[in-house]
């Protein structure tokens, strides 16, 4: 974890986040905090320690130190449909992660942050004017998203009106297409020329990470072989049984009582009503890909037939 705190302060300082600054009367310093977490790959092995500074945004004040919020929320029908081209016409499909991501959008209000302890380049007394985009503050993703577009755009690309997330480089023998999902980036296309300049480009840029074949994104495993890709959710559904106590528990086609009669005068109220929340909306999501379904490279199939298998644990 040191060391992964070192390479956090060191993108930090070297990225110019923050100048040094008084603050004045009228302004207020926001907090912040340190984030550790172990990133795994899709088999469950350690990829990685990461340690995150991140700005208590809570305590922004909207038309102060932020005026527009915004969500970076890619539709899955998108990604199903890609993969499905992907799989048709035998199309490259690449992976790719921005560095410190949230870091390359520039602030246009005035933040001023409490430097971070064992910061020795802040004078005591100071604080932190920040330049760039800081994880957790309100604007982050927009500035980030406003940044990378604009880029892409320069790059000739064209936005989306669908999905504005999906960006498209396509002319009469090529084609192009790159969905971002915050600092997440899959790559698909016939062009191995055009797939190695823009990740040359985005590297020189943003400096990027360059996870190869597309192996785990957003909780989907895909694997790819002749017969086509197919898309599962086990490491997903094995998690989110692990995180409600059910691991062990056997499986069931109805696992509820049959003759179990609700009340809503009765019954004991559920105590933690954003646990169940969180569950709801996890279970909801495992329906993002379809079960015993395959994609296959059949051109002659109706795009709209083809759907992502699912391999889970229920």
């Amino acid at each position: 974890m040191e060391k992964s705190y070192a390479c956090e302060i060191s993108a930090l300082e070297s990225n110019q986040t923050w100048e040094t600054a008084l603050l004045p009367k009228d302004k207020d310093a926001i907090g912040y905090k340190w984030l550790f977490k172990i990133k795994y790959k899709a088999d469950g092995t350690i990829e990685r320690y990461k340690a995150r500074l991140v700005a208590k945004g809570y305590t922004q004040t909207k038309g102060i130190n932020y005026l527009d919020t915004f969500s970076l929320v890619e539709k899955m029908t998108t990604i199903r449909s890609l993969l499905s081209l992907t799989s048709i016409y035998n199309w490259e499909l690449k992976q790719l992660d921005i560095n410190n991501a949230f870091l390359h959008g520039d602030l246009k209000e005035d933040i001023y942050m409490v430097a971070p302890l064992g910061l020795t380049s802040i004078p005591p007394g100071k604080v932190c004017k920040l330049k760039k985009a800081l994880y957790g503050l309100k604007q982050a993703n927009r500035e980030w998203f406003a940044k990378l577009s604009s880029f892409l755009l320069s790059m000739g690309y064209t936005q989306s009106m669908n999905d504005h997330y999906l960006f498209i480089n396509s002319s009469e023998e090529s084609f192009t297409a790159l969905l971002v999902y915050v600092d997440d980036i899959i790559l698909a296309g016939n062009d191995k020329e055009e797939i190695a300049r823009i990740k040359q480009t985005l590297n020189q840029t943003f400096k990027i990470k360059d996870l190869g074949d597309l192996r785990y994104f957003l909780g989907l495993e895909v694997a790819r072989s002749k017969k086509g890709i197919m898309v599962n959710q086990r490491k997903y559904a094995l998690e989110l049984l692990t995180d409600v106590g059910l691991l062990a528990c056997k499986p069931a086609l109805t696992p509820i009582d049959n003759h179990e009669k609700f009340s809503s005068t009765r019954s004991v109220p559920f105590t933690d009503i954003q646990a169940y929340r969180r569950l709801i909306g996890r279970l909801m999501y495992l329906t993002n890909v379809e079960q015993d379904v395959l994609m296959s490279p059949n051109p002659r199939g109706k795009l709209q037939e083809l759907a992502v298998g699912c391999v889970c644990v229920v």
